[in-house]
């Protein structure tokens, strides 16, 4: 059987859903699951991206939407912008109708991850509008639940909740994901993939059987 196959698809502006999503990628390939890092295209012009002091974006290819159609699943990964998806995502969303009306990626199975620059910025807000879409497209959602400690110690703050991992940026950015919150986004990478791993199963299963 071949591997599932997995895109993790990100909006970044400091790198820190990026290095989430190296994380959840490592889990991934320790469930048995191909992935890749794609990041949506910027739309900020060049001159505002040096007005906020952004870094130069990661070096991993920008995805098209006729992409979606070969995964199996996606992680969608981003900042939030007053509890919901940054414009950059949105207008990749918003690009997605021709798929929509063929059916394409329903069927298919998302996870979702998260950077905010406080604890109350609004991680699980943007789970929430961020669901809209795929249930319109019929992809399943799967979500993190507390499978990580983490998500329960009141010690020190920590990213994340139970629709997915998380990380808190700090209001200039300065604040970098924890190991902890880079754990919780390894665990989250490894239990999607088991999920989409046992579905491909099944499916295989199903298709060999009825051959018989």
């Amino acid at each position: 059987m071949t591997p599932p196959n997995v895109s993790i698809i990100i909006y970044t502006l400091y790198h820190h859903v990026y290095k989430l999503a190296i994380e959840a990628q490592h889990g991934l390939k320790v469930a048995g699951v191909q992935s890749t890092i794609y990041q949506v295209p910027e739309t900020l012009p060049e001159n505002v991206l040096k007005l906020v002091k952004a870094p130069p974006k990661p070096d991993i290819p920008v995805i098209t939407v006729d992409q979606l159609k070969d995964a199996d699943g996606f992680l969608f990964g981003f900042p939030t912008r007053f509890g919901g998806m940054p414009g950059q995502m949105r207008s990749f969303f918003d690009g997605t109708g021709g798929l929509w009306a063929k059916g394409t990626l329903a069927g298919k199975f998302a996870g979702t991850f998260f950077s905010t620059g406080s604890q109350h910025g609004g991680q699980e807000t943007t789970a929430l509008t961020t669901l809209p879409y795929f249930v319109h497209h019929g992809i399943n959602y799967v979500p993190l639940g507390f499978r990580s400690s983490h998500l329960t110690d009141n010690s020190e703050i920590v990213g994340g909740s139970a629709y997915g991992a998380g990380t808190v940026a700090g209001s200039d950015g300065s604040r970098q994901p924890t190991p902890k919150e880079l754990e919780v986004a390894r665990l989250q990478g490894e239990i999607f993939g088991n999920v989409i791993s046992t579905y491909a199963r099944g499916l295989a299963a199903g298709k060999k059987d009825s051959r018989l």
